[in-house]
């Protein structure tokens, strides 16, 4: 879209002063970040953000071919948002052992992959060996392929059962293989969401430390955001700018994903979770206003295929990945495939008018398919 008609868009529903900022690339602040989430104008903010997009990332569009592994669903922390985590003991609790983890792995090892990536629950009583001896064994039966694993909640978790500090564990797990962090456990940093909806689980604060210790270590994680439950727009946008913030003073976040809420089978389930207008926003105004995140994430699991596809016009460059076996967003309903094929996932961003691009987990290109 050329610039004289997105700035008729913003000038429509009243942000034609952000535009100005945007168009000259001028961060915006918190504030301003309010009143794109508040904005209905969803075509206005999603033109912006698509603006941007090109200009900071091009129309490269990445995706991974990874294999998620859930080790465990046993978790102490018991969020109401979280359909996935049970107490020890239940009878829909489970926990693999290290060798089912690596049979996991194996499975898919022919299909080419380049990441295995790990995230389970809190598990009250498992020994801190049993997550080096899984790091170890993956190495060992895949040297080539990244490890992803644990978020910023579990490390801290880890440091909690192993009596180590922080930075001791982070050096341990990456002795043993690990090679990132995802991003989850960020849900929404203000103390009152936590309060309501995760007040087990560690705060904010103590998860922009885990990553700040994680990124001095030589380890990149992601960033992640949980919307549409009980947090408001104020809540969402400091969430925005607290991420960015820590980009400019480590510059080790990858990308940041948008995680979108799934009531179903959790103890929020009244709520009715949010909407495809919601799902698309919330990618677009992340586009705007983490002006120092290269790559915007839509994850096609919780948002659907088809809207991941209409994403690539809303500030979206990266679609995650092959996945292989979800189970967290699934256990709260969502009807996605459990995987992709890396030819699925090139028809629909080609289909955008895109170039797809297969990357490793740090971003480093694997194939272009620009040529097939």
């Amino acid at each position: 879209m050329k610039t004289h008609e997105i700035e008729r868009l913003a000038a429509r529903s009243g942000l034609e002063p952000i535009w100005e900022k945007v168009e000259e690339g001028a961060r915006l602040d918190e504030a301003e970040a309010r009143a794109l989430l508040d904005s209905r104008d969803l075509l206005a903010v999603g033109a912006m953000a698509d603006f941007a997009r090109r200009r900071s990332a091009g129309d490269d569009v990445f995706f991974i071919c990874n294999r998620h592994i859930n080790h465990t669903n046993v978790c102490a922390n018991q969020c109401r948002f979280c359909a996935f985590s049970h107490q020890e003991g239940d009878p829909e609790g489970f926990t693999l052992t290290v060798d089912e983890v690596l049979e996991k792995a194996r499975e898919t090892l022919s299909d080419g992959i380049t990441e295995i990536h790990i995230v389970g629950g809190e598990h009250p009583t498992l020994p801190y060996e049993y997550y080096l001896e899984m790091l170890r064994g993956l190495r060992d039966l895949a040297p080539g392929v990244h490890i992803q694993a644990f978020t910023a909640s579990e490390v801290s978790h880890l440091a909690d059962i192993s009596g180590k500090g922080v930075d001791d564990v982070l050096a341990e797990l990456k002795e043993a293989g690990l090679g990132s962090l995802p991003g989850g456990g960020a849900e929404v940093f203000s103390g009152r969401v936590r309060e309501l909806v995760c007040e087990r689980k560690i705060s904010g604060d103590r998860w922009l430390d885990v990553m700040r210790s994680a990124h001095r270590a030589g380890l990149k994680s992601n960033a992640t955001m949980l919307y549409g439950h009980v947090e408001t727009s104020a809540e969402l946008a400091d969430h925005m700018v607290r991420l960015r913030a820590l980009q400019d003073e480590t510059g080790g976040f990858n990308s940041f994903i948008p995680l979108s809420f799934q009531p179903a089978n959790t103890e929020l389930s009244e709520l009715p979770g949010p909407t495809g207008f919601d799902d698309l926003l919330m990618l677009a105004v992340g586009r705007l206003v983490l002006d120092n995140f290269r790559h915007i994430k839509a994850f096609w699991i919780n948002v659907g295929l088809k809207l991941a596809q209409v994403s690539l016009a809303f500030g979206v460059n990266d679609l995650d990945g092959t996945v292989v076996e979800e189970k967290i967003s699934h256990s709260a309903g969502v009807d996605t495939a459990q995987a992709l094929s890396r030819a699925e996932l090139v028809r629909v961003i080609r289909g955008a008018g895109r170039v797809p691009v297969e990357r490793d987990t740090l971003y480093n290109v694997v194939r272009r398919h620009d040529d097939d």
